[in-house]
């Protein structure tokens, strides 16, 4: 299992399930060999390899990305249940997902193609669009760094996303957290901060989270084994 989110409204957790083809709801101080309170599982669901999800406390709601689709049901949902919005975008592949309550957006790392190029882009989308239905804002371009790749957290308050950048190797030292301004920029917009790069700690950033409370970034190395704390006010 990849994907985790805890729903601190709520106090659970939602991990989604590739083999099982599932997205699983454990209680918030589960411990030991404990079973789901939920399940979310069957044909009807349309899951077939999920491996990421956020959770929006606010509006009661699960979302999952499949490749091209961001599957969208109610957060207590279970058993073998339709989703209740399916996002689809021609030509766009849908991956890393935040939702943004407080400007009702959904903020997409992925990939957009033009032609026969595809370039990697930071998206926007309604909080409940459904069909097929373009960005309404992209990042991408030389000069944005941002990468398809990246695991991602936001800071909804300043409608800031912060995005995890590997070199061109497998553990490199031009390896960062790049922040972009979803709410602000459009096209190929360069991120306003970047933490790491060359000459920097981080060599292979795989996950990425925030402390408001402490003003704080966390990343998570694989290279380094290590979770790497950076305390960041000028973002919160």
């Amino acid at each position: 299992m990849h994907g985790i989110r805890y729903d601190a409204m709520h106090d659970e957790f939602i991990v989604p399930n590739q083999f099982a083809q599932a997205i699983l709801v454990f209680r918030g101080d589960a411990n030991g060999e404990e079973p789901p309170i939920r399940i979310i599982q069957g044909p009807l669901t349309q899951l077939h390899d999920p491996d990421r999800v956020d959770v929006d406390p606010v509006n009661n709601e699960i979302l999952i990305p499949e490749d091209d689709k961001i599957l969208v049901f109610p957060r207590e949902a279970s058993g073998n249940v339709a989703p209740i919005r399916v996002l689809s975008s021609t030509g766009n592949t849908l991956g890393e997902l935040n939702t943004d309550p407080i400007r009702n957006l959904l903020v997409v790392g992925g990939s957009s193609r033009t032609g026969a190029r595809r370039e990697h882009a930071l998206m926007t989308f309604p909080r409940t669009a459904q069909g097929d239905v373009q960005p309404r804002t992209m990042i991408t371009g030389p000069n944005s760094g941002f990468h398809s790749g990246a695991r991602m957290a936001i800071n909804a308050n300043r409608g800031l996303a912060f995005g995890t950048v590997r070199g061109n190797q497998v553990a490199s030292d031009e390896s960062y957290v790049g922040v972009w301004s979803y709410a602000e920029d459009n096209g190929d917009a360069p991120p306003r901060w970047t933490i790491g790069g060359p000459g920097g700690m981080l060599r292979q950033p795989r996950g990425v989270t925030l402390d408001p409370k402490n003003k704080t970034l966390i990343v998570s190395d694989k290279y380094l084994n290590a979770v790497i704390s950076y305390y960041f006010p000028e973002v919160f």
